[in-house]
């Protein structure tokens, strides 16, 4: 068989057509050996541009600021220093032990608040035995002495620490609330969160200290409570038993018992 031009043409033409079927995904535009495509490689290629962009446009959020932190300041509120008036010395060293951290004048101010015993108390409380009234109002008033000093030291030591911590306090708030690039970025919001972070573990201790210190008086109030209840009850019973030892009639009014409770 003679192949012509014509033959040769179109021999040429089905051949290439028979490559392109049996070709991969690549092929040439503008002829062989020129500029090959890949549609694979192609959506692959927009699909890393596509992230790229996304994570551009969260790192850009993250960047810039806010302009309306205002809309959720606050204020904080400081504590106003107490002030005992001390007419005759009754409460000296209360204003100083209220304001301050000063043990000392927390132990001086209730020691001149308070009533004290006289040195005459001691042989009596001896003759006392450990259950009784006495005894168990002698370890309230103790346990009192000994709690009461500390709530005075423990509220002049938070009053003291929150005047101190006020420039801190309100630097952190000045910087959480800028709106402008100085402190927007993440790594410097982040640093504020744990700055205030911080700050609030600070005041939930100075806080506990205040807690422990109610609690202390809750003891000691309810040390009270609990010894006038038994006094009742103990009174009550006595009186019972006396009513039925003695005969309290009126003809028996010589014989009345001199201690009888009514």
């Amino acid at each position: 068989m003679k192949f012509n031009a014509t033959n040769r043409r179109r021999w040429i033409i089905g051949t290439g057509a028979a490559l392109l079927l049996m070709a991969t995904p690549s092929f040439a535009l503008f002829g062989i050996g020129d500029i090959v495509f890949d549609p694979t490689s192609y959506a692959s290629l927009v699909q890393q541009l596509t992230t790229i962009q996304m994570q551009y446009n969260m790192l850009k959020n993250n960047i810039e600021h806010f302009s309306i932190k205002q809309q959720w300041q606050t204020t904080l509120h400081a504590l106003e220093n107490v002030n005992v008036a001390n007419m005759f010395g009754e409460t000296a060293g209360m204003s100083v032990a209220l304001n301050t951290n000063s043990p000392s004048a927390s132990a001086t101010a209730w020691t001149a608040a308070t009533v004290s015993m006289n040195g005459g108390i001691s042989p009596y409380l001896q003759s006392q035995t450990l259950g009784s009234s006495r005894m168990s109002q002698l370890a309230m008033i103790e346990t009192s002495d000994a709690v009461s000093p500390d709530c005075l030291t423990a509220v002049g030591q938070y009053r003291g620490a929150r005047s101190t911590n006020a420039t801190a306090n309100n630097s952190l708030v000045t910087e959480q609330f800028d709106s402008t690039d100085a402190t927007n970025s993440e790594v410097q919001q982040l640093n504020l969160l744990n700055a205030a972070e911080a700050q609030k573990m600070a005041e939930m201790q100075s806080q506990g200290a205040l807690q422990a210190c109610l609690a202390s008086q809750m003891t000691v109030a309810n040390m009270e409570q609990r010894n006038a209840a038994v006094e009742d009850l103990n009174t009550a019973a006595f009186v019972e038993q006396e009513r039925s030892a003695n005969d309290t009639s009126a003809a028996n009014e010589g014989s009345t018992w001199d201690s009888y409770l009514p």
